[in-house]
């Protein structure tokens, strides 16, 4: 199906209309996304002024995955503003990593000494993948698979056992950039013992870590790390950041279970998390149905026609 700007602007509309249920908003997002060009971006972009951060940081990670230069000047103005909550900030700050300019090096060096750790880890996460796409490294060839088609902070490491990984994974004694490589390495590998090894890293000092964790427990969709997750979103002393990034992976996970934790916290005392287990409730139940995409924006606005 061809796809004209009126229909992306339609979807647009559908994004940015806050009366809409965040779920369909969510899906709108994600069509954007998929669909791409600078009517999407600023359709996107436009969200940055909506009072959900859960959204506002799902914009700027789309941002990123789309690696569209164009987005560049918007991530710049979102990392920079004091007044956006760190989620959205740090966000931006990884998007600007993901498209990969080393024109934003300046910019993500400013917040290196930021006093907000979420925020100067991400920044150096960003520097180090930048570097990294410029590297004798990335020149000499493609890295393994990633069967999961994201655009991730960092690469992953090669050469190394699940038990070598899952080492490098908890040395805290490591560099960060490194760590992650680990981390993406245990995704890729893909098994019930990779999975069990990086729920260990939900133990690790730095919430920034920790909420990729759970990202990529999302995106690998294996029930043995159930137990885990929802032992995090239950933990009320854990970062909102990391406790939303457990609640996405089990509404991706879609088990039984998982649906009972989700209902549990749809009133938790923190917005961020109530949000993400509504939004986990409609992945749930996409992830359980005949649906043929959750991207299904498109359906939305050409059905009104």
């Amino acid at each position: 199906m061809e796809v004209n700007t009126q229909d992306i602007a339609k979807i647009g509309a559908l994004l940015n209309d806050k009366h809409k249920p965040l779920p369909e908003r969510f899906r709108a997002l994600f069509t954007l996304r998929n669909l791409g060009g600078d009517v999407a971006i600023q359709s996107i972009s436009r969200c940055f002024q909506d009072p959900s951060a859960l959204l506002k940081h799902e914009v700027a990670y789309c941002l990123g995955q789309m690696q569209d230069e164009r987005a560049i000047p918007i991530l710049v103005a979102v990392l920079e503003d004091e007044n956006q909550e760190t989620i959205v900030r740090h966000e931006a700050g990884e998007a600007l990593g993901a498209i990969g300019s080393q024109t934003v090096l300046p910019v993500l060096e400013t917040y290196l000494k930021s006093e907000i750790p979420e925020i100067s880890e991400t920044c150096q996460l960003a520097i180090e993948r930048i570097k990294w796409l410029n590297s004798a490294e990335y020149e000499s060839g493609p890295m393994s698979d990633n069967p999961f088609s994201s655009v991730d902070p960092a690469p992953p490491s090669s050469h190394e056992s699940i038990a070598e990984a899952e080492q490098k994974l908890l040395d805290e004694n490591v560099t960060l950039f490194e760590r992650y490589r680990a981390m993406f390495a245990l995704r890729n590998a893909n098994t019930d013992s990779s999975a069990l090894a990086l729920t260990k890293g939900l133990s690790c000092s730095s919430a920034l870590f920790r909420h990729e964790i759970a990202y990529v427990l999302g995106q690998m969709q294996n029930r043995v790390t159930v137990p885990a997750l929802i032992k995090q979103l239950a933990n009320k002393d854990e970062e909102g950041m990391v406790r939303h990034e457990c609640a996405e992976a089990l509404g991706s996970i879609a088990e039984k279970n998982c649906l009972e934790a989700l209902k549990d916290f749809l009133r938790d005392s923190e917005r961020v998390v109530r949000e993400s287990c509504e939004v986990a409730l409609d992945m749930f139940e996409y992830e359980n149905s005949s649906e043929f995409q959750y991207a299904d924006g498109l359906n939305k606005v050409t059905d009104t026609i």
